[in-house]
């Protein structure tokens, strides 16, 4: 294992982890929240592997002092944590839900009163199931519906919450959700994923707004994206045009926008779809960032396949490589590779590791103690990337791991084990794991902590 390099950490520098909703919390009918797309995904057959649900998922809706406990332990000093918005809004518009308002709320304290800042994210793949069946994502109105619940829970929040995210990783609700079918709400159809990206894009800048407007003053809003290296698995010029359409896919068809420059045209012209837009939406759309959230797991090796429809491209494993449990390639560099890019080719203000994180074949000890030494090495060495490309002047100001818990992991189930802490289904007991142990003292070294 590779120690972190070694330049200056700032003491402002944000050391968390993150959860989201519906991977965590459970009790899906509990204090009067609604059906989410991802509650009716879970129910269609082979749709998720093992036929697992998240109605359980690691029951923190009632176990929140559980998690807030390791939280502690490990001397984080930021959380980032979704809203469900079916707690808030059951069905995605009109009034707020008091109880699931509330849930979020003494959260919010909870971790203000730990000496951790809440950092919320507002969507995270839980759409209200009435907003699905009147068009979701394709509709215009859902962004529009997103804007007003993010007003809500902003003006509810924002007098102590001062940094949030508005949508994560749009790419999957997309691409994965509707053009792949791969995850909710299961479409297939080409058409339905470009307006969904569309209106996804409109809802974090109306979103934005909104939140600037229920939470003036120090509020710093952002988008959280995950990106990718993509690189060409052979010296021809049909694999390198490959790798030029995978990064617009994967990168730029959110990078662009998200910073002002609209979608790019050339991916526009690939996909063959007349974007959703109507007049005024331009200026809309160039609401500006004062972060960006970074997502990364792993770097793309494409080749050229015209029988993939549209793109022609697929990706291809990197022989030789170290992978995880779900066959993602390890590759500490490329993160580093992609903080260095946003900063230079876009001149992002402020940059955030929003999700780093490994699955490995956790073997848990008779006390349920897991010793990872897989993803202990993952995890060093990634902070050694964020370090080093800090130390090139990525404006970088925090890391978070995913995750804090084992838990649902979305169409792979409870299979793949992301957590520091391993959390045992059947009793919930949640135990911190060499991981875990490790983060602590590597956080306790940069924060002067215990």
């Amino acid at each position: 294992m590779s120690p972190p390099v070694s330049p200056a950490v700032p003491e402002t520098f944000r050391w968390g982890v993150a959860t989201s909703s519906f991977q965590i919390e459970g009790s899906p009918t509990a204090d009067g929240r609604g059906p989410s797309i991802w509650d009716d995904f879970c129910r269609v057959p082979d749709a998720v592997d093992g036929g697992d649900t998240g109605e359980v998922a690691c029951d923190s809706y009632r176990r929140w002092d559980d998690d807030l406990a390791l939280l502690r332990r490990l001397g984080v000093n930021s959380y980032r944590f979704s809203t469900a918005w079916p707690r808030i809004q059951p069905d995605g518009s009109g009034p707020v839900n008091a109880a699931g308002l509330d849930h979020y709320d003494r959260i919010v304290d909870d971790l203000l009163a730990a000496g951790i800042e809440p950092f919320p994210t507002l969507y995270h793949w839980d759409l209200p199931s009435a907003l699905q069946h009147r068009g979701g994502w394709v509709a215009r109105d859902t962004a529009e519906r997103f804007a007003e619940y993010a007003g809500l829970v902003a003006g509810r929040l924002g007098d102590r919450v001062r940094r949030w995210t508005t949508l994560n990783e749009p790419l999957c609700t997309a691409w994965i959700g509707h053009l792949e079918g791969r995850m909710a709400p299961g479409v297939r159809d080409l058409r339905s994923a470009v307006h969904a990206s569309y209106h996804q894009v409109l809802a974090h800048a109306l979103g934005s707004r909104a939140i600037r407007a229920a939470a003036p003053g120090e509020t710093a809003v952002g988008i959280v994206l995950n990106l990718s290296p993509i690189e060409p698995a052979g010296d021809t010029d049909a694999d390198r045009l490959a790798a030029v359409r995978a990064d617009g896919h994967v990168n730029r068809w959110w990078l662009d926008p998200v910073h002002g420059r609209g979608f790019p045209q050339d991916m526009v012209d690939l996909y063959g779809i007349d974007l959703p837009e109507l007049p005024g939406d331009t200026a809309l759309l160039a609401e500006p960032l004062d972060f960006l959230g970074v997502n990364y797991y792993f770097r793309q090796l494409v080749v050229a396949d015209p029988t993939v429809a549209t793109l022609g491209f697929r990706q291809v494993p990197v022989p030789g490589a170290p992978t995880t449990a779900l066959d993602w390639e390890v590759h500490p560099q490329g993160l580093a590779d992609v903080l260095l890019r946003v900063a230079k080719e876009y001149d992002t203000p402020a940059l955030l590791v929003t999700e780093n994180g490994s699955a490995w074949a956790d073997e848990p000890g008779a006390d349920g103690y897991v010793v990872d030494p897989e993803r202990t090495e993952f995890l060093v060495d990634h902070i050694a990337a964020v370090q080093s490309a800090m130390a090139q002047g990525a404006p970088v100001q925090g890391y978070y791991a995913w995750s804090l818990i084992d838990n649902f992991e979305w169409a792979y189930g409870y299979a793949p084990r992301f957590g520091l802490a391993r959390v045992d289904y059947a009793t919930q007991q949640r135990t911190l794991k060499l991981s875990g142990q490790t983060y602590a003292r590597l956080i306790a070294e940069h924060t002067g902590g215990a």
